[in-house]
């Protein structure tokens, strides 16, 4: 079995001293890692001012002020006074020079289609859309939505929205119409850019109607332009619909970007939901950009020659994070708009060694899943390109862990752990290239993230699971939820005064370093005792037999809750009422009598969102037969509901 408890990556000095995080803590004079984040969190205005310094950013007009809290902390305003635009930043500044011929962006098609775009050609782009959008009537303030699979033209949408002073508003692109349309009549777009749709697992996934019959609901929509990913026959509404191609064919290639305050909302992107009305969260253009771009440069320490891929979708918090940070950066992002294994298993690491990606993310249950198909998948490709890996999405256990590392990494390179949220602009807690490492855990928060753990009545906690919480303001905070203040006080900062809790159980070992053991509200309670998925899921990953698998809670008339197990067996294991004893036995080793599973399921498959989160509210819901399931179109592989169902 492997251990979670020791060191598994020591920093060498030649990579500690070639490192961006490294280099900012000798320019200001901090010696240790610990000395600049405790600087970081008792400084606040001084750190931010020295991560914009450092990151090179460029103002129209300078602030004057670093924050003004004076509303409270859960509305503080960065960089007052100062004029500030993204797009300036992410593409202006490059085409003067030498940077206009790097390459920012490499796409390939899951057909097996690439391009390459230059920093010059992406601004050309992004300028002749801005035109075309003016042209709309689409200016400051007004609202957009983006429901395209990862393509280049994805990101000329989002930086022409950006570069007119528009608000764009990211969607999955493998949302149903209704959940498509919720965000659209929530923010009252005036405008929806698609594409006539993208392949998946060799299959066309059609966007076109879907996009049609969400616009249907969403009487604010005026234009619908459509971007050919395929070329295909789609439906067409005269005088709504417009294409992408004879749209921006002509236009001009300058365009004088909008001189936007630091302030301004560049992008509302909504938070996963099962239910109701979606949370819209907002993001202003000197928030979301600098904490991507420091968490990009400190954690992941990406540079020029860097390509960067991380499997995402444009609708999910990684994806503008990647497109903003890699451009803030002028680093290489690879697109893909694919299945990870089709045609075969390997699918993954032939996009790593045909591109040469230096950093890799991935989710802790994408690697789960790439396991089951064995070693030599990884073993037939040169990844001596990759010197960064890292992961985000759930909590690890340590087999995957291991096998990312050793088979993926070669041990060589170190698995950046990075956990936060939409809310937050980048991550709480991660690691970083200086720092040791040990499996599955995160080696601190990030400087300038006052995080802490606490008990139930805020008391500030070591070694016992506890909140997570944020006790001092950052610049990518969300600016609150769109057209609902109220909300956002209650949802993140209700419980504590002026402190954010952020809905994650975490703990600190005796070594300082972070864990976190799932979301609070996926908590399983168990005649009073407290367990989260996670910790269940990783006892029972840790047996041979076990690939896979999900842990719910479920209703209990004197335990409260029993714990209800879904497994997906190894190649080569069969289900047999021997082994489901056993691994429950295998459980209750691990965690106690207490804990021990009421029920384990055998699974074909678990239900995942395409970036490969486990669905443990459709598994609860199905287990439990209820009617409504809430939003399935993020789910990637509706046939697990047939496996649910034959499983229960």
């Amino acid at each position: 079995m492997a251990d979670n408890s020791a060191i598994a990556w020591q920093p060498t000095s030649e990579v500690v001293e070639g490192s961006r995080l490294y280099r900012f803590m000798r320019a200001h004079r901090c010696a240790t890692f610990e000395d600049l984040f405790r600087r970081s969190v008792e400084e606040t205005e001084w750190f931010w001012d020295a991560i914009v310094k450092d990151l090179g950013l460029e103002w129209y007009e300078p602030y004057t002020k670093v924050l003004d809290s004076s509303q409270g902390i859960a509305w503080t305003k960065w960089f007052l006074g100062g004029r500030f635009n993204l797009v300036h930043n992410c593409l202006d500044r490059y085409v003067g020079g030498e940077g206009r011929d790097r390459v920012a962006c490499i796409w390939e098609g899951e057909e097996g289609a690439s391009r390459k775009v230059t920093f010059q050609e992406l601004y050309q782009d992004t300028n002749r859309l801005a035109h075309g959008l003016r042209s709309l009537g689409i200016g400051k303030g007004d609202v957009v939505g983006i429901f395209m699979p990862m393509v280049p033209e994805t990101v000329v949408a989002a930086l022409a929205c950006s570069k007119i002073g528009a608000i764009y508003v990211p969607i999955f692109s493998g949302f149903a119409a209704a959940a498509v349309a919720s965000r659209l009549q929530d923010c009252e777009a005036k405008l929806l850019i698609t594409a006539d749709g993208f392949l998946r697992r060799g299959k066309t996934v059609p966007m076109k109607e879907t996009a049609d019959e969400a616009v249907r609901m969403s009487p604010s929509v005026k234009h619908v332009i459509v971007y050919p990913r395929l070329g295909m026959q789609i439906p067409w509404a005269g005088g709504r619909d417009i294409a992408w191609r004879e749209f921006v064919e002509g236009a001009r290639k300058e365009f004088q970007t909008e001189r936007t305050f630091a302030e301004d909302p560049f992008m509302i992107i909504y938070t996963s939901g099962t239910t109701g009305r979606p949370k819209g969260t907002v993001h202003v253009h000197c928030g979301f950009p600098i904490k991507a771009a420091q968490d990009m440069a400190h954690c992941f320490d990406l540079r020029k020659d860097d390509t960067m891929f991380w499997l995402t979708d444009l609708g999910w918090m990684m994806g503008p994070w990647e497109i903003i940070g890699c451009l803030l950066l002028g680093g290489r992002m690879l697109l893909y708009d694919g299945a990870i294994d089709y045609p075969a298993p390997d699918r993954l690491w032939q996009l790593v060694e045909r591109h040469r990606v230096s950093v890799l993310g991935i989710s802790p249950t994408a690697i789960r899943a790439l396991m089951r198909t064995g070693e030599e998948w990884v073993r037939k490709h040169d990844l001596s390109s990759l010197r960064i890996l890292g992961s985000t999405g759930e909590p690890w256990n340590p087999e995957p862990w291991f096998w990312y590392f050793r088979n993926v990494g070669g041990g060589r390179c170190p698995i950046i752990n990075y956990s936060g949220g939409t809310e937050i602009s980048g991550g709480i807690v991660g690691c970083s290239p200086i720092q040791p490492l040990k499996p599955c855990s995160f080696a601190s928060p990030i400087p300038g993230m006052d995080a802490d753990v606490v008990d139930g009545q805020g008391r500030s906690v070591r070694g016992e699971v506890g909140e997570l919480v944020i006790r001092k303001p950052w610049p990518g905070m969300t600016r609150g939820f769109w057209k609902d203040p109220q909300k956002y006080l209650d949802t993140y900062w209700s419980r504590f005064p002026a402190v954010w809790v952020h809905g994650d159980w975490v703990s600190v070992d005796k070594d300082g370093m972070w864990f976190i053991h799932g979301r609070s509200d996926d908590t399983i309670k168990v005649s009073g005792k407290r367990v989260g998925p996670a910790e269940v899921e990783s006892a029972l990953v840790s047996h041979p037999s076990v690939s896979e698998a999900a842990a719910i809670g479920v209703p209990h008339d004197l335990k409260g809750e029993e714990v209800v197990c879904f497994v997906v067996l190894q190649i080569g294991s069969s289900p047999s009422d021997p082994l489901r004893e056993e691994l429950k036995d295998h459980v209750t080793g691990r965690l106690g009598k207490a804990l021990r599973p009421e029920e384990v399921k055998f699974i074909d498959e678990l239900p995942k969102t395409r970036n490969a989160k486990i669905m443990r509210r459709v598994l609860r819901g199905r287990y439990l037969r209820e009617s409504d399931l809430g939003d399935l179109s993020s789910m990637e592989n509706p046939a697990a509901l047939e496996a649910i169902d034959r499983a229960i």
